[in-house]
């Protein structure tokens, strides 16, 4: 309902919860995170898709969501590779500094217009912009499990002067190949070997997930949507703190 209501995927919430919740190795919890969000994509997508008043919308930033889906996916790759050579400390390090960066990053949203007309390039800088852009958005992908909605979001609206609505489904478009590739890697490096959490986890959490962002969909006009992205950063911080800050 949370990623409903504020236009994500609801990974960045999901992660503390699989962790301090359920109980999750960091890296089990980061990998079964990236399982539920390309079923929770998967059912966005096709629902963008059958409701979008203009399927043609999407044609002019095509080249720019190419260049960020190649960057993401080498991204998504790399950190997925890098979060499995690392100790657990520096994951929970890593864990730590970039959801509390989301948080701020969501209470800036809230308080911040959503307004720019793009860079004033033409194509051929757009395209090594956005592929440098992608990179950087598939490793936070990968590291957290996430679908990076609430970066490649705001890459479009204001680095590519996209408009808000349209750049949900472009986002979208981003995140399937950039959770898939971060997935593969997981699912390569051994960490699904525990067959069990198909249908004890994912396909539970992946069916909620759904739902709750179909339920909070229908409640956005009723919440005023600056004050729940204040009051959702404050908590992704406070709870990323919580869980996520070294101990030792």
């Amino acid at each position: 309902m949370l990623g409903g209501l504020i236009g994500l995927g609801g990974a960045e919430f999901r992660l503390p919860v699989l962790k301090a919740v359920f109980g999750y190795p960091i890296r089990r919890a980061i990998a079964l995170n990236l399982a539920v969000s390309l079923l929770t994509l998967v059912a966005a997508l096709t629902v963008r898709l059958w409701v979008s008043p203009d399927p043609n919308a999407l044609r002019p930033l095509l080249p720019v969501i190419g260049g960020l889906i190649a960057g993401s996916i080498f991204g998504a790759w790399f950190g997925a590779s890098y979060a499995s050579r690392i100790s657990v400390a520096q994951l929970h390090r890593w864990v730590l500094f970039l959801l509390v960066g989301i948080g701020m990053l969501l209470i800036a949203e809230g308080v911040v217009p959503w307004h720019s007309g793009g860079v004033p390039w033409g194509l051929a800088l757009r395209l090594p912009l956005a592929a440098v852009a992608g990179v950087g958005i598939g490793l936070v992908s990968s590291l957290l499990g996430v679908a990076g909605g609430e970066l490649i979001i705001p890459t479009l609206v204001f680095i590519f002067g996209a408009d808000i609505k349209i750049a949900g489904t472009a986002s979208v478009l981003v995140s399937l190949p950039t959770v898939l590739s971060g997935l593969v890697r997981y699912v390569r490096g051994g960490a699904f070997e525990e067959r069990g959490d198909l249908g004890a986890l994912i396909l539970p959490m992946g069916a909620g997930s759904i739902v709750g962002a179909f339920l909070g969909g229908v409640l956005v006009p009723y919440v005023s949507a600056g004050a729940l992205k204040v009051g959702l950063g404050l908590i992704l911080i406070i709870s990323a703190v919580r869980i996520f800050r070294d101990r030792h």
